[in-house]
């Protein structure tokens, strides 16, 4: 039987360990339990109970208000003695009856007892026993209300009610009432009136009838053009760049969406941990709006390493330095190096080692605030099944974000290779000219866990060999889309599909490294790297001409922190160059996600379906974000 395990490490990890719980944080953040640290700074700590009854039948409500209690969440943490649960007591009836009109019902009635004692009856001063204290809460939700009446006063003749969810009959929720408020300040905004504002809301609940009738005052204000653009905060960073990033040009119309896009164009740029775009409460003498931008800069040099280890390809060490803000206007500088298959059971010398290596700078803003400038030298000396490579190469490009979802690049990359594989058994030299281009679309809500939209890449490199006269073109093309199948978004169908050709030379003409492979963690799960397609006679690799790959999951969300992830994937590689002969291969399995601030941590185990010799018997594999 052989299995592949792969374990990647990288940043900090800490775990601490106390006779009653424990904890874990990554890149600083805690995962799981609860550290000594946080209940040191308790003063006179008091324990307690809880139990929690909401009337009815409805699962789905009683875990929204649990969610909201405070006394159930943290009933693991004590209190700062009795004042302190009476307190968080007081606290938590208020979060509760702001979640039950979230659900809107608006007669709901929360009760919360302390040791047999109404809340409302407890004196300031009462002392408890030494604890824990028992503490019960008893919700009844009431009647679901539906809007009744609903006026749009001021400047809001133009605006149709229904357009924003106010419907009577409709979602009398205080979250449907307010995302209203919000889609009708935005609209106006979007008109490019920087001053629309929400000046007065009347909301009566009629409990005779579960009705909710709701006025709102609407003041549009003028429309304006930018003003000045001011910068704050910046040390290194050149704070009139920093203006020419965000690109609100002084006069033009003002759009809350662009406000945003300035934001995102100045995180992208890498030296800002937090930027606030805001603009003023006021118009200056010119009738324009000003606009702030407010900027904290990250340190300028870093460095880190990484590691991964495999049973079936040894140890793999990574290290990387960089310089983010190298002149001032957030140039880029990273030197990075690798070294893989440390261990591995038939490497026998240091020859016999993966070695990567590469510098690689960038400046952003070089035809516009959407453009940026690359290039990157990269050494590369490797061992894969399909083929041994040695290879240096430069190449310099240009990248360009049309608008947020859309995004270009091109370049110009010369490589010197040499090449060992099943054609070229004596090794064969390469000197490749070629222009790799791509465009991406890609309107996912969340990158590292979407719950919607979709991902398109289109992708083509036209190369030629000067040293063995080989010119031909390499294609490729691929979609993810995603799908949310409930309101709670706890269930999400993800499928992709991918494919490619290389078309102009034969196979064995084209650089082993540039031909098409499949098989591996981010392609077929279940099968090893580059094990799928084509193979000589020793049942190594060869690589194809055309390829294409399947995939599909349901992204079940069992908990707030705990997802679980059935999928299957297929994949082929043919030798020629529309898949001529191909016969795909299928891998099935589970995996399972832990959800963290910073996206889900992943596992997936898979079983080949159609395991042929030298595959696995099953494979597992590791990472941060989602598979695709």
């Amino acid at each position: 039987m052989r299995a592949l395990l792969v374990l990647l490490l990288a940043g900090t990890a800490a775990m601490t360990h106390s006779p009653s719980a424990s904890a874990f944080e990554l890149f600083g953040f805690r995962l799981w339990g609860i550290g000594d640290d946080e209940d040191s700074d308790i003063v006179d700590p008091l324990n307690y109970t809880v139990s929690f009854t909401v009337e009815g039948d409805d699962e789905r409500l009683q875990e929204t208000l649990e969610r909201a209690s405070s006394l159930v969440q943290d009933v693991e943490r004590p209190v700062s003695g009795s004042l302190g649960l009476l307190a968080r007591a007081r606290a938590d009836r208020e979060q509760l009856v702001a979640a039950l009109f979230t659900e809107a019902r608006y007669d709901g009635v929360v009760n919360i007892t302390i040791d047999g004692r109404a809340l409302d009856d407890i004196e300031p001063d009462a002392q408890f026993g030494a604890g824990p204290v028992p503490v019960a809460i008893v919700i009844d939700p009431g009647l679901v209300f539906t809007l009744g009446d609903i006026s749009l006063n001021g400047d809001a003749a133009d605006l149709v009610p229904a357009e924003f969810g106010l419907i009577p009959g409709g979602n009398a929720s205080s979250r449907a009432v307010l995302r209203a408020e919000a889609d009708i300040v935005r609209r106006l905004k979007e008109e490019g009136r920087p001053l629309a504002t929400i000046t007065g809301r009347e909301v009566v609940a009629d409990h005779d009838t579960a009705t909710l009738d709701v006025s709102l005052a609407v003041s549009a204000g003028p429309v304006a053009g930018y003003g000045p653009t001011t910068v704050t905060g910046t040390d290194s960073m050149n704070p009139g760049f920093t203006a020419y990033v965000a690109d609100l040009k002084e006069g033009r119309t003002y759009s809350p969406r662009e406000i945003e896009e300035a934001r995102d164009r100045l995180l992208a740029l890498g030296v800002f941990s937090s930027v606030t775009v805001r603009q003023g409460e006021q118009l200056d003498a010119n009738g324009q709006i000003p606009i702030e931008v407010e900027v904290s800069e990250r340190k300028l040099r870093y460095f880190g390493f990484g590691a991964t280890l495999s049973n079936t390809e040894g140890l793999g060490v990574e290290g990387y330095w960089g310089h983010r803000n190298l002149f001032g206007n957030a140039e880029t500088l990273r030197i990075e190096g690798s070294i893989g298959q440390i261990g591995q059971e038939d490497i026998q010398d240091f020859d016999q080692l993966n070695y990567r290596a590469s510098i690689l700078f960038e400046k952003p803003g070089v035809i516009g605030p959407d453009s940026k400038f690359y290039s990157r030298f990269s050494s590369v000396y490797e061992h894969p099944d399909a083929y041994d490579r040695f290879a240096v190469g430069q190449s310099v490009g240009l990248s360009y974000q049309f608008t947020r979802a859309q995004s270009a690049s091109v370049e110009l990359s010369l490589e010197y290779e040499d090449v060992e594989d099943y054609y070229n058994p004596d090794g064969q030299r390469h000197l490749l000219a070629s222009l790799p281009t791509q465009y991406v679309f890609d309107n996912r809500d969340n990158k590292l866990d979407p719950k919607r939209g979709f991902r398109a890449l289109a992708f083509a490199q036209p190369a030629h060999d000067f040293l063995t006269g080989a010119t031909f073109v390499k294609i490729r093309g691929e979609v993810s889309a995603y799908r949310a199948i409930d309101d709670a978004q706890r269930f999400v169908l993800a499928g992709r599909v991918a494919t490619g050709s290389i078309l102009g030379a034969s196979v064995e003409e084209v650089p082993a490294d540039m031909r098409f492979y499949a098989g591996g963690g981010g392609s077929v799960r279940g099968y090893n790297y580059q094990g799928i397609g084509p193979k000589d006679p020793e049942g190594n690799p060869i690589g194809g001409l055309s390829y294409m790959e399947l995939s599909g999951e349901l992204r079940i969300q069992v908990t707030d922190t705990i997802g679980i992830v059935p999928f299957l994937d297929a994949g082929t590689v043919s030798e020629g160059e529309f898949l001529e002969s191909a016969r795909f291969q299928m891998g099935a399995g589970l995996g399972l996600r832990y959800l963290t601030p910073f996206g889900p941590l992943r596992i997936d185990a898979a079983v080949p379906l159609n395991r042929e010799p030298g595959d696995p018997s099953f494979a597992i594999y590791a990472g941060v974000g989602q598979a695709f």
